[in-house]
């Protein structure tokens, strides 16, 4: 692996609508415009041309326009109406301010906001959007290093398929069923997009505290490596005691840096973690055992959650019921298909962590088997599952039909890599950025590309 001898830039897809509210705050200029611009805009596409419009001033470009600014270091734009949380029970919007070059570029009927930045500096807004920026040191260094490593891998991977012109396989769909998963696929107007599909990104929005700084420039190029290439370094809010392995939730293959790892300084007493046994599985996520991430100082949490993700209070070991009209509803809905009365949710295989990596709907009408961790969390909420670590219960059965289903679930997302919530916990225990790095990633070594 060489080194990268200058910092690089990326491009941030923002937001894409008919309509665009934007405000300039200082100077920008516009490539072919012999003019300083600042103030209030808006942009439309009308008769395929981009307008954009300042009070009287009308501005028309063909298929894309650059605002860059004067002086980066002091100059801003706000974009109006940015989705955070997109399909997740927090989505909202906001007004968002971002440093760097502000691009909008026609597509598909509509404008896309892209946001051009140097890494260290989008890095600082990532953290912050992460996790709260007033975060531990050592917490915000950990994260600052999985995010950059976790960028860096996925351009390269992105250069390499573009040149190869390959696309991976990312579904197995037969008569009985299907088994998807979701990664970051490569987006063709932009590099990254700004929420939970690849980073949570919200400009300067979020307070970026002198810790975030911190953390920045004390890591500045660092990033984890296995056996000399960069790591393709994953995290999420909580593993639920046990991180999952890579192949569990996304293409099947074994990385050997992303398998799973017990949460905390031994192994829990009095559990069976062979959770291919049901009721080893059961246990474990109705039990409360000792971990990193199981916590309820909500001083340590919030370093880890934003004011939305505070929203979830249990995540550790939760609980979801339906109705049978609300889940039948809900599947049906979710896989278009009709599998009248819900019979019985079946585990066909779990992960490391108790993670179901394949599902069985069991209906009066049609059996269906579902994979992998997010497909079967989209199918089993309106937004999303918490995870898919879970043991379903029936109740009030009649005619061997249940009248309601109880869901006990572990963890907060798919559970590979870093887990924020029990990171938060090692650094408020004295543990060192690199202690808890090399506690989630095993066998790896930290180095500075530039």
């Amino acid at each position: 692996m060489t080194t990268i001898k200058k910092e690089p830039k990326i491009s941030v897809g923002i937001l894409s609508e008919k309509k665009i509210n934007f405000d300039l705050y200082g100077e920008f200029n516009i490539e072919g415009l012999n003019q300083i611009l600042s103030g209030r805009f808006s942009a439309e596409l009308i008769k395929d041309n981009i307008i954009c419009k300042r009070g009287e001033d009308v501005f028309e470009f063909q298929n894309e326009v650059l605002f860059e600014p004067v002086d980066p270091r002091i100059e801003s734009f706000l974009i109006k109406d940015v989705i955070i949380g997109l399909k997740f029970h927090w989505e909202r919007r906001e007004k968002q301010r971002f440093s760097g070059t502000l691009k909008i570029i026609k597509d598909s009927g509509k404008l896309t906001v892209i946001n051009i930045i140097s890494i260290e500096n989008y890095l600082s807004s990532v953290i912050s959007s992460e996790m709260n920026a007033k975060s531990s040191l050592q917490l915000l260094k950990a994260q600052a290093i999985v995010s950059r490593s976790w960028l860096l891998d996925q351009l390269q991977k992105s250069k390499h398929t573009k040149k190869e012109k390959t696309k991976s396989k990312n579904e197995f769909v037969s008569e009985f069923e299907i088994i998807r998963w979701y990664d970051r696929e490569d987006h063709k107007l932009f590099e990254v997009c700004a929420d939970d599909h690849c980073q949570r990104y919200q400009g300067i929005t979020k307070i970026i505290s002198d810790v975030a700084r911190q953390a920045i420039e004390q890591t500045k190029g660092i990033v984890l490596t296995y056996e000399d290439k960069l790591c393709d370094a994953r995290y999420s809010k909580s593993c639920g005691g046990i991180t999952e392995s890579f192949n569990s939730v996304w293409e099947p293959n074994q990385i050997p840096y992303l398998t799973s790892v017990i949460d905390y300084k031994f192994e829990p007493e009095n559990y069976d973690l062979n959770f291919t046994i049901e009721k080893n599985a059961s246990k474990w996520i109705k039990g409360n055992a000792p971990s990193f991430c199981n916590l309820t100082d909500r001083k340590i949490i919030s370093q880890v959650l934003n004011d939305f993700d505070q929203e979830t209070k249990d995540f550790y070991r939760w609980r979801v019921q339906y109705t049978q009209e609300e889940l039948k509803d809900l599947i049906n809905s979710k896989t278009q298909l009709d599998f009248g009365d819900i019979l019985d949710l079946i585990p066909i295989q779990r992960g490391d962590s108790a993670r179901i990596v394949k599902l069985k709907i069991k209906g009066t009408k049609k059996e269906f088997i579902f994979g992998k961790e997010l497909e079967i969390r989209r199918i089993l909420s309106n937004s999303h599952l918490y995870s898919s670590a879970f043991v379903v219960e029936k109740g009030e059965i009649e005619n061997n039909i249940p009248k309601n289903f109880t869901i006990y679930g572990a963890g907060w997302g798919h559970g590979v890599g870093f887990c924020q919530i029990g990171g938060a916990y090692m650094a408020s225990k004295g543990y060192q950025f690199d202690e808890i790095l090399f506690h989630y990633f095993t066998d790896t070594i930290l180095k500075k590309l530039y």
